[in-house]
């Protein structure tokens, strides 16, 4: 359901309604085969875009919920979309499974950053953003970012090593699917306090299973 709604969402970004997030992908520096290679899409301004067009696929509004991609209006009982009038970053697992999503809105509203709930295949503190293309680097050692235009910015520069955590600080699940790849981590988050903070709690969780922690 989830590749499905990838291939939507994929299919979407090549629409003229789309052209505010094609431009705002170009104006951060994304070529069209970095767009292609992390499969981004665009979810379109409108209530119900993604779950017509998977009803139309069989899939039913239920099975949309659980997949944390619509919601049901309490009062009216009615379905709608999550994602809407938003850069989309899908995000896969190690095994290549498309597990949920990340959306960058494109105007004003808030969240700036939306993600999938935690469903039944989609856990935040256990995935990473861009693993599924790291756990065949050649580099030797991971570097890990605070946001997917990070990760995904530094692999259009070569570093084919860059991952993100989902929204969360690092997890020690995260920490430990790290380990599995390699034995060195390089921290590359923002300068600012957050970012600070963020970086001595994780050099705390990464050195606990012996990894080399660079910032």
């Amino acid at each position: 359901l989830c590749k499905s709604a990838a291939r939507f969402f994929n299919d979407q970004l090549k629409t003229p309604a789309a052209a505010e997030a094609r431009a705002y992908a170009q104006k951060r520096g994304l070529s069209p085969s970095t767009i292609t290679r992390f499969g981004l899409g665009f979810a379109p301004n409108a209530w119900t875009a993604l779950m017509d067009a998977m009803v139309a696929k069989g899939y039913t509004k239920q099975e949309l919920m659980e997949a944390g991609l619509v919601l049901q209006n309490r009062d009216k009982g009615t379905f709608y979309d999550r994602f809407r009038n938003r850069l989309m970053f899908p995000i896969i697992d190690v095994r290549g499974n498309v597990i949920g999503f990340g959306g960058r809105v494109m105007d004003d509203s808030t969240p700036k950053y939306l993600n999938s709930p935690e469903t039944l295949i989609f856990n935040k503190r256990r995935n990473l953003f861009a693993m599924n293309i790291v756990k065949k680097s050649k580099q030797g050692h991971i570097i890990l970012t605070e946001g997917y235009m990070d990760a995904i910015s530094l692999h259009q520069y070569g570093f084919d090593c860059a991952v993100a955590s989902l929204g969360t600080s690092l997890t020690p699940e995260q920490a430990r699917l790290i380990s599995r790849y390699t034995n060195e981590v390089v921290l590359c988050y923002d300068s600012d306090e957050a970012g600070k903070k963020a970086a001595s709690r994780g050099i705390g969780i990464l050195e606990k299973l012996d990894l080399k922690v660079r910032v």
